[in-house]
């Protein structure tokens, strides 16, 4: 598929309301938000110091590792549920529970090097995967955590679930 494939952006049935604030943050196309997303992310956390990396902006928050291995961990969730539906599954898929997640990943125990290696590795992943879709498959609607969503709005929602965290980085985390 060519890299100027844009995806529509979903209706309001086709998402939970509460990944409405997500597909917010996209004022552009998806896969363009998420190639650019794959230069400024990375760019981002170069500058960030080993004490910044391990930053809590208060007690019981993720640190910026943390985070970071969060974002991994939920756009490799979403991309199989892209993946399962625009492939016609029609079987329901489970949520997850990302604080669980989150102190299991052991990305404190981890440069913010390497999980930004790994972020860009996730990142080509899932561009590969959306830019192999064709319209039928990113218009195909499937069932997540019990809610009705489709393979579009899981693009939207990736990259929107990026930039409110990477604007959380900026604003709470004191990252520029």
């Amino acid at each position: 598929m060519s890299t100027t494939r844009r995806v529509p952006r979903p209706g309001t049935d086709e998402h939970a309301e509460y990944y409405a604030r997500y597909v917010a943050q996209v004022e552009d196309d998806a896969l363009e938000a998420l190639r650019g997303l794959a230069r400024s992310t990375p760019a981002l956390l170069s500058g960030a110091t080993g004490e910044q990396a391990a930053f809590r902006y208060a007690p019981g928050k993720w640190s910026v590792r943390q985070v970071v291995g969060h974002v991994c961990d939920v756009e490799r969730v979403f991309a199989y549920r892209a993946l399962r539906i625009a492939r016609a599954d029609a079987t329901p898929l489970p949520g997850f529970d990302e604080d669980a997640w989150a102190a299991s990943s052991n990305a404190d125990d981890r440069s913010l090097t390497d999980l930004v290696a790994e972020y860009r590795a996730v990142r080509a992943a899932t561009l590969a995967l959306f830019e192999s879709f064709d319209d039928a498959a990113f218009a195909r609607r499937g069932t997540a955590n019990g809610h009705p969503i489709s393979v579009r709005a899981l693009a939207y929602v990736i990259a929107g679930h990026e930039r409110a965290h990477v604007t959380m980085l900026r604003e709470r985390y004191g990252l520029v």
